[in-house]
């Protein structure tokens, strides 16, 4: 079945499969790889032997989660299905980003007992934010505690209102067997999740007022995507309203991106295959998204690529992986054009040509050759130098620059060395491949420790880079404390001069001008402004100025950490007809900087992470007690069933290391806890003191 050609592209799906971890992304998957005949059983992720087909690194298979996103391509009734099955853990959270950014429509899998959970919101924004159309499955609704109704509340309540079933489960619990499809309203059921097929029968009688409440519901919002669909409502009622059309306007509707169907079941069954079918029938397919937009590298004028093969090639790298036997891959997205195993393309980022090795399809960690790969397909290529993250590839005779991928910086640091001095140079190769892969992992070298220290999104995603780096590049390490990545920024105005003058021997050196320092918008970065009227410091050498300003906050001004949202403007200075040179007025530029931010009333800022505990009552009190210890501050608090509570708040990230342990500790194990990166705010005066006074000890 994996070589079945499907050359319609309006029966291409390019999906991601998106949840919060442990809601069932990787099982789903593994279930829709069985059903479509890509696999012969259904490997379990948790409690099994560990060997789901898109879990394939060794460390995924151990922790029974998903650290990279895979790709698989499956086939259903006509239909090729390129999946991409991501991480939960928001550690992972740059693999959720890149995928959507080049897929076409998503699965959002919910936990049947939870409902919407804090990283559930993450990916739903980060869908929001690339504009992708979604459909919902809740999943788990078969266990204990699971209930298809309570979670569609919950989706109603904290993502969107504009959720509506479109299959009904039959049963509850332990008892569910089946869904009724609202659309041509027949009961399609099972005997054991694991049926070859389903059975399609009548509605249990006890449903039909149900299905029919909901499916008036679902007719009412469908209309409203054809004004002559509506007015035949409207004139003849619901009854006039065909199955087709119903089809055809929901799909409408979900493809607008702000309108999601909701289905429901056992994530490890049969029933998925009813989710296949809501992929094929209301997902979009390439042809249904508008034209990609980018600019032309040469004038920057906003340049248009159709999904279309006759178009001039367009592509974005948008995953870099290190295969053991093929080397450096680089996961694509074709938008227009064709690419052929062979040919040379124009890297429009760096402006080079580079040749294409090979082509292939990838299924997890298998991959088969192919020949080539047309608009609205994603592949693998093999053979490119200097392709990285976000990277467009296009046609040398039509070069176009696609807008790239924007990741977090990353909030926390450990110092590693390597435990011999043979594993020296390991490391660093070792090092560099893992941040070529990863756009949120950085590594680089303390200039007054010369430490190599390292930088990610949280404990886990280091942790999992050392065990990375000890299995796949035979580097044993030694780590250092987590460390914080503080920011600094100003909250006054200052003006100062920055003068640099030499005289040795020979031509001296001399810059001078006049900068105001004040605070930037929160997230707007660093802003020059010339403001030099006639020619005090000529244009040649206002660059430089800039440069030194730049170079200077970057490297910290308190304490040595990068300064954030600020607006530095030139307005005034001098120069020698002689001495004067580009170097000189960068020096210059520096030294105004920390001149000037020390006057800006300067201050230390701290990452700040959004938590959300799952907690049972018995436990609140010292949960809570604990994260006010922590300098942690509540949020919100609710219940959910069987005397669980949820706690959302804030808290500084320097204060939460460690913390999954301590929770387990004080809740016997039954709290849990997600956390993702919330922002940048003010250290208290006298915690900020310690930090500068430790830093500047150094």
């Amino acid at each position: 079945m994996a070589n079945q050609k499907v050359t319609d592209l309006s029966k291409y799906r390019n999906i991601g499969i998106i949840a919060h971890i442990d809601a069932g992304k990787t099982t789903t998957s593994e279930a829709i790889l069985y059903r479509t005949g890509l696999k012969h059983k259904i490997d379990l992720v948790k409690g099994d032997t560990g060997g789901a087909t898109t879990d394939w690194m060794e460390q995924e298979k151990e922790r029974g989660i998903t650290i990279t996103s895979a790709a698989v391509t499956a086939y259903w009734k006509g239909h090729k299905i390129n999946i991409i099955d991501t991480p939960g853990h928001i550690d992972f959270t740059a693999e959720v980003e890149r995928s959507l950014r080049v897929l076409d429509g998503a699965v959002v899998v919910f936990d049947g007992k939870m409902g919407v959970e804090a990283q559930s919101e993450t990916v739903w924004r980060q869908a929001d934010k690339y504009g992708v159309p979604r459909i919902c499955f809740i999943n788990k609704i078969n266990q204990i505690g699971g209930d298809f109704y309570k979670s569609l509340e919950s989706i109603h309540k904290r993502l969107s209102k504009n959720a509506f079933a479109i299959h009904l489960p039959i049963g509850f619990e332990k008892d569910i067997c089946g869904v009724v499809d609202l659309i041509d309203m027949k009961a399609y059921t099972y005997k054991d999740y694991a049926d070859h097929e389903l059975t399609v029968g009548d509605i249990p009688e006890d449903m039909v007022e149900k299905a029919k409440h909901y499916r008036s519901m679902l007719v009412e919002e469908a209309v409203q995507a054809d004004e002559a669909l509506m007015e035949k409502f409207f004139d003849q009622g619901e009854e006039a309203i065909t199955p087709e059309e119903l089809k055809k306007a929901l799909r409408k509707r979900v493809i607008d991106g702000q309108f999601f169907l909701v289905t429901g079941g056992d994530g490890r069954g049969v029933v998925v295959e009813k989710v296949l079918d809501l992929v094929t029938d209301f997902l979009p397919a390439p042809t249904d998204i508008p034209a990609i937009l980018g600019k032309s590298p040469k004038t920057g004028e906003d340049m248009v690529r159709h999904s279309d093969e006759k178009e001039p090639l367009t592509a974005l790298a948008f995953k870099i992986a290190t295969d053991p036997f093929v080397g450096k891959l680089i996961f694509i997205r074709v938008y227009s054009g064709k690419l052929e195993s062979g040919s040379y393309v124009l890297n429009a980022t760096t402006g080079n040509k580079e040749r294409v090795g090979r082509l292939v399809r990838m299924f997890a960690d298998k991959r088969d050759d192919i020949d080539e790969i047309g608009a609205g397909d994603i592949a693998a290529v093999v053979g490119l130098k200097d392709t990285t993250t976000g990277t467009t590839l296009c046609d040398p005779a039509h070069p176009i620059l696609l807008e790239s991928i924007e990741f977090p910086d990353p909030p926390v640091s450990i110092a590693v060395e390597p435990k011999t001095k043979a594993d020296q140079e390991k490391m660093a190769i070792g090092l560099g491949k893992l941040a070529e892969e990863d756009p949120t992992f950085r590594v680089h070298t303390d200039e007054e420790s010369g430490q190599t220290i390292i930088s990610g999104m949280g404990e886990l995603h280091l942790d999992i880079i050392i065990d990375r780096l000890k299995r796949e590049f035979n580097v044993e390490a030694n780590t250092g404390e987590p460390q914080v990545a503080y920011r600094e920024t100003i909250r006054g105005t200052a003006e100062a001069q920055g003068k640099h003058i030499k005289q040795s021997g020979g031509r001296g050196q001399y810059g001078d001008v006049w900068v105001k320092f004040e605070p930037n918008e929160p997230g707007k970065g660093f802003e020059f402004i010339d403001q030099i009227k006639g020619g005090v410091v000529p244009l040649e050498y206002r660059k430089p100025v800039m440069e030194g300003i730049k170079e200077t906050l970057e490297g910290g001004v308190i304490a040595g950490y990068p300064v954030l949202d600020v607006k530095a403007t030139l307005y005034d200075g001098s120069y020698h007809d002689v001495d004067s040179s580009e170097l000189a007025f960068h020096l210059a530029g520096s030294i105004a900087t920390r001149e000037g931010i020390k006057k800006a009333s300067p201050v230390l800022l701290e990452p700040v992470m959004k938590i959300e505990i799952t907690t049972p009552e018995d436990f609140m009190g010292d949960v809570i007690g604990d994260l006010n210890s922590r300098r942690g501050r509540v949020e919100n608090m609710e219940d959910r069933d069987n005397g669980v509570k949820v706690i959302t708040g804030f808290v500084p990230l320097a204060n939460m290391f460690g913390y999954t342990s301590d929770l387990r500790g004080m809740s016997q194990g039954r709290a849990a806890s997600t956390m993702e990166l919330h922002g940048y705010e003010e250290v208290p005066p006298n915690i900020a003191q310690e930090i500068i006074d430790k830093r500047n000890s150094k």
